[in-house]
């Protein structure tokens, strides 16, 4: 039985530390040295909530090359069960770049899956599913066309999460993560004014909006939003990418540790806080808090 099963998601970010963002015009620039380490927003899940004592387990497609070593060797050194299958497409990059105060701006490479077949049986995911106590769903390409059996495995009162990240509220790709989940975090940075009427669209289910230093806004089943705070670091902040990853940590182990939902948002933001003082999403042994 684990704690929480998250599907999809696992890449590598290269960090590249800039002066600016964006970045000077030049034809080239000195920084510091570049790093290929684990990263995207399931193994930024997945990371977070091992560090926070859940049991995790795992699931993607993962490319046999040189990136995907360096995630395997990273799971490696953590007690997550993995799930993986070879993807001919490769593994996913993101090359990350990060100014002096830890914002970020990210180039992603979704390398798809390009596999003739589903990489996963139906029964294989459906048992992983009811081996959990909740399930976190990334917006993967292959992961969108399991959603129906995903959801159907589900066992009564298992919850099943979703981060549609910079979502527009209108781009119909995320439309069937939202609809197949029961909690629902999204960037506000899209979203802007029009985030309640966005979250009121998605009711009943929960919505997060999320929005970085400025804290995020919780919409509880369509009801009337409850304004989270940020919580100010403890320490100088280096990086804020898996931020939000860490903050979906701390929600779902908040909520499975019974928190009340204002609670553990509350808690899921003392998490994202710490995570910004780290560099990278190995987080070391008490960083995060653990409630």
């Amino acid at each position: 039985m684990f704690d929480l099963l998250v599907i999809g998601g696992l890449g590598v970010d290269l960090r590249v530390r800039v002066p600016a963002i964006p970045p000077p015009a030049a034809d080239s620039l000195i920084v510091p040295p570049i790093e290929a380490r684990i990263g995207n927003t399931g193994a930024g899940v997945a990371l977070a909530a091992h560090a926070l004592g859940l049991r995790v387990a795992l699931v993607d497609v993962l490319g046999t090359d040189p990136a995907g070593q360096v995630v395997r060797a990273a799971l490696a050194r953590t007690s997550v069960h993995t799930v993986l299958v070879d993807n001919p497409g490769g593994t996913r990059q993101s090359v990350n770049l990060v100014d002096p105060a830890g914002r970020r701006m990210s180039l992603y490479d979704p390398s798809p899956w390009t596999g003739a077949a589903a990489p996963f049986a139906d029964d294989e995911l459906a048992k992983l599913v009811r081996d959990a106590a909740h399930v976190h769903v990334s917006i993967m390409d292959w992961a969108r066309d399991r959603l129906p059996v995903l959801r159907a495995a589900l066992p009564d009162g298992v919850p099943l999460s979703t981060d549609l990240h910079d979502w527009d509220g209108q781009n119909p790709y995320h439309r069937p993560f939202a609809e197949a989940a029961d909690l629902v975090l999204v960037s506000g940075v899209q979203l802007g004014d029009r985030a309640p009427a966005v979250a009121a669209g998605l009711a009943p289910r929960t919505v997060v909006v999320t929005r970085g230093a400025d804290g995020a806004d919780l919409h509880p089943g369509g009801g009337a939003p409850v304004r989270v705070p940020a919580t100010v670091p403890a320490a100088p902040v280096v990086d804020t990418n898996g931020a939000g990853d860490a903050f979906a940590a701390g929600l779902v182990a908040g909520r499975l540790r019974g928190a009340a939902l204002p609670d553990a948002a509350a808690y899921a933001a003392a998490v994202a806080a710490a995570a910004c003082t780290h560099d990278g999403m190995e987080y070391p042994p008490g960083l995060l808090p653990r409630g």
